[in-house]
Formats: C-alpha cells, sequence, structure tokens
C-alpha cells in the first residue's frame, strides 16, 4: 500500500511503501538508521542487517544525502520519535542517486545558503517555517470567510502610488507608466462599497534599499477593508485576526514550532484584547526609557518599536500618529487634528510592526485637500474620488505583512528565511 509519512500513523502494524527523500542516515555493524522526508514530514526508516536481504542492507549504507527512493517497510511505534513510530525497512528501490549534494549536515554560511536557496528549502527548520507559513495563509481564509469578508484581487500593475511614495518599481505600460503595487489599499476601499467587507491577499512590492532584517523587497500582504466600520472597530476585528491565526499555528503546528526549538510561551499568552498605547504617550515612554533624541513629529524605528513592545507580554497597538508622517488618506482624529485615526501593531519579541491601518477619509473635499497637499496627481485618483462622490460611508482597513507574521511566529531572526525564495535589495536568484 502506497501511503505518505504524515498518513503512515493510520497504517501500525501494516506494511506500506513510502516515496521519500533520505536526508541523512547512520549506520552501526548490524542496524541502518534512516531519516526520510517526503514532503510530509520526516521519519526514521530502521533497515536491520538480519531482517533484510544483504543487498538491501548494502544499499541501506551506501544511500547518499537526497537521493530519492521507494522504501517498503512496517510502521511500528515509536515513543522517541516526535511522531511516535517509525518504520521496519524490508526493501528499498533507488528512483534517482544524488552525489555531492551540496548542503551537508554541517554548518554553512548565510550567503551559501541563499545561493541554494533552492535546496535549502527541504532542511527540516526550513520546511517547518513554511508550512508555519501555510498554515498561517490557511487560518487567514477560515478568518475572513467565517466573517463574511469577500475576497477581492486587486491589480499587480498600477497608475498610481497608494502611500504616495518614490519607493516604486517603474515599468512601461505600452505608451503609459505603470507601478508594481505597493498595496491594494485603494482597490480595496472601491470593492467595500460594492460588498461591504473584503480582503485581498497577494504580492507587493516595495523599492526600498533596505538590508534590514525586517525587509524584503517583493513581500505578501492580506489586506482587509470594511465599509460602515469606525477605527475603534477595525481594532477589534484586527485583535480577533491575529488571536485566531496565532492559535490556529499553536494547535495544527505543534511538530513544526519544535523542530524550530521555538518557545511559545509568549505566543501562548496571546489573547484579546490587545494593549493600545498612543503615539503621544509612546513618545514620552521612550524618552524615560532613554531614548533622549526621540521628538514629536518622528516616526518609530526599529528599536522605539522593540522597547515598546518589551513592556507588553501581548502584540500592542500605537494609536493616533502625527498626520505629517502618515498616508493622505488617513481620517483626522477629531481629539487633535494633527493626528490621525491610525494604529500600527507591534508584535513581541522585536519583530516589529506586523500591521498598519487607519479609519479612511470619507469626506470629498478633505480628500481632495489632502491629495493636493501630498502633490499628488489628481487624476490619477479620480476613481479613488469618485467613492467619496457616490454614497460615502465611515469605513476603514489595515495591512498585515505575512512574512513579518511568519518570523514573529516561528522566531527565525530574518525575514529572508520566510519567504520560499526572498527578494532582497542584493538578491535575485534563484
Amino acid at each position: 500500500m502506497n501511503t505518505t509519512i504524515k498518513q503512515a500513523k493510520q497504517h501500525l502494524n501494516e506494511e506500506v511503501t513510502i516515496g521519500a527523500w533520505l536526508t541523512n542516515k547512520r549506520s552501526s555493524g548490524k542496524i541502518a538508521f534512516l531519516q526520510l522526508r517526503d514532503g510530509t514530514g520526516f521519519m526514521q526508516g530502521v533497515v536491520v542487517k538480519n531482517n533484510v536481504s544483504e543487498e538491501v542492507f548494502q544499499l541501506a549504507k551506501d544511500i547518499t544525502q537526497e537521493t530519492s527512493l521507494y522504501v517498503t517497510g512496517e510502521i511500528t511505534e515509536d515513543y522517541r520519535s516526535d511522531l511516535g513510530y517509525e518504520m521496519q525497512v524490508k526493501s528499498i528501490e533507488v528512483i534517482a542517486e544524488a552525489h555531492d549534494y551540496p548542503i551537508t549536515p554541517k554548518d554553512h554560511g548565510t550567503e551559501f545558503l541563499m545561493d541554494h536557496r533552492h535546496l535549502w528549502l527541504r532542511s527540516k527548520k526550513q520546511h517547518a517555517v513554511m508550512k508555519i507559513r501555510n498554515e498561517i495563509i490557511r487560518a487567514t481564509y477560515e478568518f475572513f470567510n467565517d466573517n463574511d469578508f469577500t475576497k477581492i484581487d486587486p491589480p499587480i500593475l498600477t497608475a498610481s502610488a497608494p502611500e504616495g511614495t518614490s519607493e516604486l518599481f517603474h515599468t512601461k505600460y505600452f505608451d503609459e507608466d505603470a507601478f508594481l503595487s505597493q498595496s491594494g489599499q485603494l482597490y480595496m476601499e472601491a470593492a467595500a462599497m460594492a460588498h461591504g467587507r473584503v480582503f485581498s491577499f497577494g504580492p507587493t512590492f516595495r523599492a526600498e534599499k533596505s538590508k534590514t532584517r525586517r525587509h524584503l523587497i517583493e513581500f505578501w500582504m492580506i489586506e482587509p477593508e470594511m465599509a460602515f466600520c469606525n477605527h475603534q472597530q477595525s481594532l477589534e476585528i484586527q485583535e480577533q485576526y491575529v488571536a485566531h491565526v496565532v492559535q490556529s499555528v499553536l494547535k495544527n503546528c505543534k511538530l513544526d514550532l519544535k523542530a524550530l526549538d521555538r518557545d511559545t510561551t509568549n505566543l501562548e499568552k496571546v489573547t484579546t484584547p490587545f494593549p493600545r498605547i498612543t503615539y503621544d504617550d509612546a513618545v514620552e515612554f521612550l524618552k524615560e526609557q532613554g531614548f533622549d533624541d526621540i521628538e514629536w513629529g518622528e516616526d518609530f524605528g526599529a528599536p522605539h518599536e522593540t522597547a515598546i513592545a518589551n513592556h507588553y507580554d501581548l502584540p500592542v497597538f500605537i494609536t493616533n500618529y502625527p498626520t505629517k508622517i502618515k498616508p493622505f488618506y488617513m481620517q483626522p482624529n477629531p481629539d487633535n487634528e494633527d493626528t490621525v485615526l491610525c494604529a500600527d501593531l507591534i508584535a513581541p519579541e522585536g519583530y516589529g510592526e506586523i500591521i498598519g491601518g487607519s479609519e479612511r477619509i470619507n469626506d470629498l473635499s478633505l480628500l481632495e485637500q489632502r491629495i493636493d497637499e501630498h502633490q499628488l496627481d489628481a487624476e490619477s485618483y479620480s476613481y479613488y474620488l469618485d467613492l467619496r462622490r457616490y454614497g460615502s460611508v465611515p469605513h476603514s482597513g489595515f495591512g498585515l505583512g505575512l512574512e513579518r507574521t511568519v518570523a514573529w511566529l516561528t522566531g527565525v531572526e530574518h525575514v529572508r528565511e520566510t519567504s520560499p525564495f526572498p527578494r532582497l535589495l542584493n538578491r535575485l536568484y534563484p
């Protein structure tokens, strides 16, 4: 019977065949231990000399790393294994031999591993990171589908910049200028006026010449928009969503978290509500912590965000940033016209901002004023202004960066490990 490593537990004391690759092996005089993987998991195959032919045992000793195989044997309990079972191998069929596999069990430098990213993905820890990434995506669809959101796909080629920045990838669209999207938000606002609650999930591009451990050139964003939704209601949805994702990963990725040696103590504390601190109070807090150079009106850097996050056990919202450092479309704070109704959600343990969101301006004249103040081309935003001309309503939205969230939940240090094929300032290969 053919099966997979993941499904093998359903066949205890049965003989099965599994297609797999050899990740490592060790052997003594009479037993060979084969570390096998098949994409669904990792399992040990035990080859006992007295139980197999001489040819099979010699093959088991000679197999090279990453050779592909069909292994046949009986699935038996093994309480020392994370899986709780292993295979007593009876026969081995080599599919394709691998020779001189470049990534050996020894340590390798980061640049070497990134040059061989197409192979590094096979390692146990990188496999675990991608499985957790997949679970975050699955839980995302589950949350938004269960809460009556409709998925809408915004375009990747756009004629304008949602954030109003110059950090865009430019291309020619026949005889027009176009840009790779840095956010689907403006299109999602249009979709929200048709469907009420919507979300997108897709790639975005930022031409930032940044080399920090938190930045990628190409990354994936989950961007919900909600009609008839104010800022406070949006914050509640954000924290419910993040808590749902965290709990889903804890429930469904136990072996993957263990493979990464992830201490889940802090993750297990992630329940709603999340703490909130205003930008004003955050500036005062930072000064008390010794950040004497921070002044009101400046954006926070990674050290500032980390200091604030370390004060809490949970993700923390920093709310009501100054108007001048935020995009043009954010609704003014009625209690302080110098700030806007927005929030960044800062992850614990130094992983920085994972969500940025706000209530959007719904007044046509104010939005036109903001576009003019930011020296943007009003014609490029004509469709966006139409949303305020024809049945405008209070509405809010946010964007969650997938890779930073993966980094936080997996505990990996750099976001380059959270994308299967990351695009960095100096890397477009593989």
